[in-house]
């Protein structure tokens, strides 16, 4: 079975349609066959951060991106440093 995909238009049509029209979150999933817990999730998302709600596949939040690379930061940190270390310990044999 293959998982669905939302738009963003749609995830925020469905959002509107709870907050704005004063639907049920329970009818609104059932008339949209979505599951409750989805749409829940999704009117918290756009409640909490309305302007970069749903920024769509491939796309990370500026906090998001800023994490990643500094996680790719410390991979590429910790390599050069074990680098270092075998390089010092090579060199500290050789001098003996």
């Amino acid at each position: 079975m293959r998982r669905r995909t939302f738009s963003r238009e749609f995830k925020l049509e469905a959002v509107r349609l709870v907050t704005d029209r004063g639907v049920s979150v329970l009818q609104a999933s059932r008339d949209l066959e979505i599951g409750e817990g989805v749409l829940r999730r999704w009117v918290k998302e756009q409640s909490s951060d309305p302007v970069q709600a749903f920024p769509g596949h491939g796309q990370l939040k500026p906090e998001q991106q800023e994490l990643e690379r500094l996680r790719r930061e410390v991979v590429r940190l910790k390599a050069e440093r074990d680098i270092l270390k075998k390089a010092a310990a090579y060199f500290a044999r050789e001098s003996i």
